[in-house]
C-alpha cells in the first residue's frame, strides 16, 4: 500500500513501481517486465514513462499484456490526482479500494490474510488521525505526499537512535516471550481487538488469547499497566470501544485505577465500583466489573432503526441494559447518542453501530 502512495507521489519511483506492477495480480509477468527495463534502457527513460507510451513502442508484449500495462498506469495517473487535490485520508481510502487490495485481503481469510487486513486499517486509521490535525498553516490540506514525508522523517529517527539504551522496546506479546522487563504497558484491552473479533466466538481460541494476555502480564518485574481506548478509529469512522473482559477477569484486589479528566488521583477498585471513588473528585474512571452487562447477548434481540432513535427515549442495549437517550448529535452517519444506562452511566454511542431497541 505504501509503494502505491509513494508511485502515485513520484512516478519515477523504479523501486515501488517493480514491487506493485503485478500487485494484486493483474496478469503482468516476470518477462513482461524485463522488457519493459530493457525498453527503458533503450530509450533513456523511466519505467512508468515506458508504460504510458507502450503503444508507440516496439516492445514485444502481445497485446492482451501490453492493454494490462497500459490501464495501471492509467489508473496511477487517477490516484496522482486525488493526491493532489484530496485530503491525505481521501486520497489514501480511494486508493486502497481501486487497487483491489481490500478485496484481495477480505477474501483471504487465513490468520495471516486477516492480519495483513488489520493492517491495512490500522494504517489507514493513522491516516485519518494525521488529515484531522492541523497543519502548519491556515486553511492548508494535510495530503498524502506530507503524511509519506513524516514517515520518512520518522524512519530516519529511528535509525539515527539506534545506539542510545535508554529507549522503550514496542514488540508483539509473542516476541516478548521469555524476556522481562521492570515496566510493561499492555494497551489496546479492548472487546473485539484483545480479544480480537474472530477469538470470541470460539472457546479454544478465546482461551489461546487469554493465555497470551497472561504472557504479557507476567513479562513485568515490578509494575505492569493496563490500557483501552475509549474510542478508536476504524476504516475512518470514530468508534466506542469496551474495556476487554480481560481486565474484569483480574483479582481486584492486585489492581489501582488511574482516574484522568483533571487531577490524576489513584483509587482501589472496591471503591471504584460504590460510586468510583469520593463524589468531590472530577475523574471519569476505567470502567471495570459491571454487574448489568451481559456476556452472553439475547440471541432473539432485535434491534430498532437508529433513524427513530431521538433524545427522550428508553431504549435498551444488548451488553448494557436499560438506558435513556439523554442528546442526539451529528447527522446521518454520524449521528451519535448519550445514553444513560442504569448502573453503568453515560455512554456516547454511534448510532449506526449501537443496536438499541426502543422500549414500548
Amino acid at each position: 500500500m505504501l509503494a502505491y502512495f509513494r508511485l502515485a507521489i513520484n512516478p519515477k519511483d523504479e523501486e515501488a513501481f517493480k514491487r506493485i506492477i503485478n500487485y494484486p495480480t493483474r496478469g503482468i509477468g516476470n518477462t513482461s517486465i524485463e522488457k519493459l527495463v530493457v525498453l527503458a534502457e533503450q530509450h533513456n527513460v523511466d519505467l512508468f514513462t515506458v508504460c504510458e507510451n507502450l503503444g508507440q513502442l516496439q516492445s514485444g508484449i502481445n497485446a492482451g499484456t501490453s492493454k494490462k500495462i497500459i490501464d495501471f498506469a492509467v489508473m496511477i495517473r487517477s490516484f496522482s490526482a486525488e493526491v493532489k487535490n484530496k485530503p491525505a485520508y481521501d486520497a489514501a481510502n480511494f486508493i486502497a479500494i481501486h487497487t483491489g487490495i481490500l478485496r484481495e485481503l477480505n477474501i483471504d481469510r487465513t490468520p495471516e490474510g486477516v492480519s495483513r487486513y488489520e493492517n491495512i486499517q490500522e494504517l489507514l486509521n493513522g491516516i485519518k488521525e494525521f488529515t484531522e490535525q492541523p497543519s502548519g498553516n491556515d486553511g492548508e490540506v494535510n495530503t498524502l505526499d506530507k503524511f509519506m514525508a513524516d514517515v520518512a522523517l520518522l524512519t530516519d529517527a529511528d535509525s539515527d537512535n539506534q545506539e542510545d539504551t535508554d529507549k522503550v522496546s514496542l514488540m508483539t506479546i509473542h516476541a516478548a516471550k521469555g524476556l522481562e522487563f521492570p515496566y510493561v504497558h499492555i494497551v489496546g484491552l479492548e472487546e473485539n481487538l484483545f480479544p480480537s473479533q474472530l477469538s470470541i466466538t470460539s472457546r479454544e481460541d478465546l482461551e489461546e488469547e487469554r493465555r497470551l494476555f497472561y504472557v504479557a502480564l507476567t513479562r513485568a518485574m515490578k509494575k505492569v499497566t493496563l490500557s483501552f481506548a475509549q474510542t478508536r478509529y476504524r476504516w475512518g469512522s470514530l468508534v466506542n470501544a469496551e474495556p476487554s473482559r480481560f481486565i474484569r477477569e483480574l483479582n481486584p484486589e492486585m489492581l489501582v485505577i488511574q482516574m484522568h479528566k483533571g487531577p490524576a488521583s489513584s483509587v482501589n477498585l472496591d471503591d471504584a465500583r460504590s460510586g468510583w471513588g469520593k463524589p468531590n473528585i472530577n475523574y471519569t474512571p476505567v470502567q471495570m466489573a459491571k454487574p448489568k452487562v451481559s456476556e452472553f447477548p439475547d440471541t432473539d434481540f432485535v434491534a430498532d432503526d437508529p433513524a427513530k432513535i431521538i433524545a427522550g427515549l428508553d431504549v435498551e442495549h444488548q451488553r448494557f441494559g436499560n438506558g435513556r437517550v439523554i442528546d442526539i448529535e451529528g447527522i446521518k452517519d454520524n449521528r451519535m447518542a448519550t445514553i444513560l444506562f442504569e448502573g453503568i452511566g453515560e455512554k456516547k454511542i454511534l448510532l449506526k453501530f449501537a443496536k438499541l431497541k426502543i422500549k414500548k
